[in-house]
């Protein structure tokens, strides 16, 4: 009798345990067809790393710039400079040239090395700036002996360019200066000319400047213009004065 009762308990715990085992291996197979196990470990999302070293999450100012933002920096900076630099010329930049407003013709004087004779032989003209900004001169005038009524009785005179033109500046209150030399009038009181011709007296003369500086009307601190041959040599407006 007590061997058949533990007989019974063995066979009771074996059964048992032959159920526990199947529930058990049944449970675990209707997890894994439902995808319900324990999820495996997974590596990090390949795109973080990408993300961090793109330099999307750290400060501008701990790394060095993306090179699109390399290039708009040094874009902006050129615009800047540009501005400041146009900004400047604006106000320190090269002068304009003189208008005829701006210049004021100082009374003519006789060279001191001019030709031989009784005329004017050779005078020196200056030009003012009487403006209050600097401004800028160049270039040969024309010469025409003014006449005693209406400009366009003036008698232009044939010029010969003597040296090289360049830009002169001048400040407010600077000169420039033209030589003026004539074919010299000969001999003594109405004098002659060695081609022949009569010589001409002009009590004033008509110094036109270019580059829209204006036309002048110079007379000579003493006596009047005498030439020969209606012919003069003109020097390039200079800021040094000729002798």
């Amino acid at each position: 009798m007590e061997r058949r009762n533990t007989r019974r308990a063995a066979i009771a715990v074996a059964l048992a345990a032959t159920a526990a085992a199947a529930l058990l291996t049944g449970c675990q197979g209707d997890d894994a067809a439902a995808g319900g196990g324990a999820p495996a470990p997974t590596a990090p999302s390949p795109t973080a790393a990408p993300s961090r070293t793109a330099g999307e999450t750290v400060p501008a100012s701990s790394t060095s710039p993306a090179p699109g933002g390399s290039g708009d920096s040094a874009g902006s900076g050129a615009s800047a400079g540009s501005g400041g630099s146009g900004g400047s010329g604006g106000s320190a930049g090269p002068a304009g040239r003189c208008g005829a407003e701006d210049l004021e013709a100082t009374a003519a004087h006789q060279a001191a090395v001019r030709p031989q004779g009784t005329g004017t032989g050779a005078a020196v003209v200056g030009f003012t700036n009487t403006s209050g900004a600097p401004c800028v001169v160049e270039g040969f005038p024309t010469v025409a002996g003014a006449a005693n009524g209406s400009p366009e009785m003036n008698v232009p005179l044939a010029v010969r360019h003597t040296g090289a033109a360049a830009p002169v500046a001048l400040a407010p209150g600077g000169r420039a200066w033209v030589k003026l030399t004539f074919h010299q009038v000969q001999g003594e009181g109405d004098g002659t000319c060695a081609s022949g011709e009569a010589p001409v007296q002009y009590p004033t003369m008509v110094l036109g400047l270019p580059g829209g500086a204006g036309r002048h009307q110079v007379a000579l601190d003493d006596g009047v213009f005498a030439e020969c041959d209606g012919v003069v040599a003109v020097t390039a407006l200079s800021a040094a004065e000729p002798s």
